[in-house]
């Protein structure tokens, strides 16, 4: 992936205690987790270090207590780091003044947390409008642009409802139409499905998906579901106890555990589920008959039904839409059914 990295996190710690910045200085940045326990420091970040390019799904995830929002907080400076950093789009966001900081989340960085946080006096319209509003944006154009994100979350006709008229599922969308309307590089979600029913989750990722093809956004989402992840991400980073475990794919994750931890977090996590058919297909195209064609970066489970119904292989192709091999139903079985080396 030669995409550019538009957020550059390095190093960064985030510690709770007395005298916390002191405290590393005298352990040399390197503190052992005995030297924080020893003196009642809290690590909740301790030396992460990440890199989102430029239109990826970047997914920070872990159990509670990993460190994962308190890390998303640090890279966008809603929780000052004790040391490190955080560079935006080629600026140090440490060292920029509050004036700077304040206009950079206002119009580069969109948000969306677990709790939708919509204001319960404002309408669908005005609470989508919002962010235009305290930028100081003439009503008219406000209201224009807040339509066409209530349009593209699925909301039109509801504008003049009140956020207690909608639903779970359709108060997210509002808070995701608020947090596109300043059309932001860089989008931040913190568990934002996690308080909704099984069901409407499933259907706000699946929202979330084609909002993705169409807009094409840098996103950073935590998550404590693997299955979201696995389902969304382009790539993950797995925390544990403040620090990151590993940063891959969700196929580099499952196939090729750095940790102990990481191989137990993604044990039970079936690898037809992760294994893009560009990693198993047979390399190659000779000349024959074939069912269609399928992209690579397609996982073995969402295709399996098509390529077990069909009486003849698929062509697998690459980003660019050309074919690159081939693949079968006795392959696409074999992963299903975990006989396969992978």
């Amino acid at each position: 992936m030669d995409r550019p990295v538009i957020l550059d996190c390095r190093g960064v710690w985030k510690l709770y205690g007395y005298q916390s910045k002191e405290f590393l200085a005298r352990h040399n940045g390197s503190p052992s987790d005995q030297d924080l326990a020893d003196n009642g420091i809290i690590g909740a970040v301790r030396d992460a270090s990440v890199q989102i390019r430029k239109g990826e799904i970047f997914i920070i995830m872990g159990l509670s207590g990993s460190g994962k929002s308190t890390l998303v907080r640090c890279l966008s400076r809603l929780v000052e780091p004790t040391a490190g950093e955080v560079h935006f789009e080629g600026s140090d966001l440490l060292s920029m003044s509050e004036a700077n900081l304040i206009q950079v989340r206002r119009k580069k960085m969109g948000m969306v947390f677990q709790h939708f946080a919509l204001l319960p006096h404002l309408t669908v319209l005005q609470n989508a409008a919002f962010p235009l509003e305290v930028q100081g944006v003439d009503r008219r154009t406000r209201e224009e642009k807040a339509r066409q994100m209530i349009n593209i979350v699925g909301l039109s006709g509801r504008e003049d409802y009140y956020p207690r008229q909608l639903s779970g599922g359709q108060q997210q969308r509002v808070g995701i139409a608020r947090s596109l309307v300043a059309d932001p590089d860089l989008w931040f979600l913190d568990e934002p499905f996690s308080a909704l029913d099984p069901l409407i989750r499933r259907e706000m990722q699946d929202e979330f998906l084609r909002l993705q093809s169409m807009l094409h956004k840098t996103i950073v989402f935590i998550t404590h579901d693997f299955d979201e992840a696995i389902r969304l991400a382009d790539r993950i980073a797995v925390m544990k106890d403040g620090r990151i475990e590993q940063t891959a794919t969700p196929e580099e994750l499952v196939m090729n555990p750095a940790t102990p931890y990481v191989e137990e977090f993604t044990r039970h996590i079936p690898r037809a589920k992760v294994m893009r058919l560009r990693s198993v297909m047979s390399p190659g195209v000779p000349e024959g008959i074939y069912a269609g064609e399928l992209a690579g970066s397609l996982t073995v489970d969402a295709t399996i039904g098509e390529i077990d119904a069909a009486e003849h292989p698929f062509k697998v192709t690459d980003e660019n839409g050309m074919p690159v091999g081939t693949i079968n139903a006795r392959t696409a079985i074999d992963v299903m059914i975990g006989r396969t080396n992978g």
